[in-house]
């Protein structure tokens, strides 16, 4: 069995997908972070990253995937049904994310996958389908990986997840807004993580126009990471307005105000020390970026 833990950024915009020439290298796809921990796969949200992932998976035979929602805004859930394991017999796909507060998960993914807005009707596919929705405080096991959730502030229910596997700790929170103070509830989560993942869509400058729309800056994204004692912090759902150039100028700001941070990519790949590998390797840094 594999010891290794590892982060695959198959998606990193926010609200709607961005291709085109000035988003190339940062990468167009919405939401969508492939975590392999040992032989556990945990994929963080369903964006048009997850398309991509898909083809990937179904070239190398049956598999086993766990997908942890954040919400189910278009951009966290569009790659589903693109998502080419669910169309095949002998792939496991298991759907979770905390309650919505409008309809259960099973009526949200059918709606979905119906008419008028879709061509395959979720009875398609079901037999390759799970789903759960877990209550916040309750923690739960994904294959070796302890999983625990937090409610975070978005106009919608929407939740962040800390992901502990082998003595090393993953937390994914986007679609947040902070508040004037850091987050008690996500400070709680990210404490002591190894990498954190959180949603940097507006830069500070922008963020007084868009108070209340549920999405956070790089500077709060710094005070949150110093308060949680994070070691690694990563800026995720990247405006689609914002141009590569635009990215790498507010990634040089946040790395300034607390060096080493990085902004996702797409294609992007993050090691991170767990206690096997501490010892098998003892002159590997904390989190190796490629």
């Amino acid at each position: 069995m594999s010891h290794e833990l590892s982060i695959y950024f198959h998606g990193v915009r926010g609200s709607i997908a961005a291709p085109g020439i000035s988003t190339a290298r940062v990468g167009g796809n919405t939401s969508c972070v492939e975590v392999i921990a040992g032989d556990t796969r945990i994929v963080l949200d369903a964006g048009t990253g997850l398309r991509a992932l898909g083809d990937r998976l179904i070239s190398s035979g049956p598999s086993a995937t766990t997908i942890l929602l954040s919400h189910l805004h278009w951009d966290h859930i569009q790659g589903l049904p693109f998502f080419t394991p669910i169309y095949v017999p002998g792939n496991w796909v298991e759907v979770v994310t905390g309650a919505n507060g409008v309809m259960p998960l099973e009526q949200a993914l059918r709606r979905q996958m119906s008419a008028p807005f879709f061509p395959v009707e979720f009875d398609d596919v079901k037999p390759q389908l799970r789903w759960r929705e877990p209550r916040v405080s309750e923690a739960f096991n994904v294959g070796d990986v302890r999983v625990t959730m937090a409610k975070l502030n978005h106009p919608d229910p929407v939740y962040g997840y800390r992901l502990d596997y082998a003595g090393a700790s993953i937390v994914y929170a986007t679609d947040t807004e902070h508040f004037a103070c850091v987050d008690p509830h996500l400070a709680r989560l990210a404490h002591g993580a190894d990498v954190l993942i959180y949603d940097a869509q507006y830069t500070p400058e922008e963020y007084p126009g868009k108070v209340g729309w549920g999405h956070s800056t790089w500077e709060a994204a710094v005070r949150l990471a110093n308060a949680a004692g994070v070691r690694q912090l990563v800026l995720f759902h990247h405006d689609p307005r914002r141009s590569d150039e635009q990215v790498a100028a507010l990634e040089a700001r946040a790395a300034t105000a607390r060096p080493g941070t990085t902004a996702a990519r797409e294609g992007s790949v993050m090691r991170v020390e767990t206690r096997a590998t501490r010892r098998t390797e003892a002159s590997m840094p904390a989190v190796q970026v490629a």
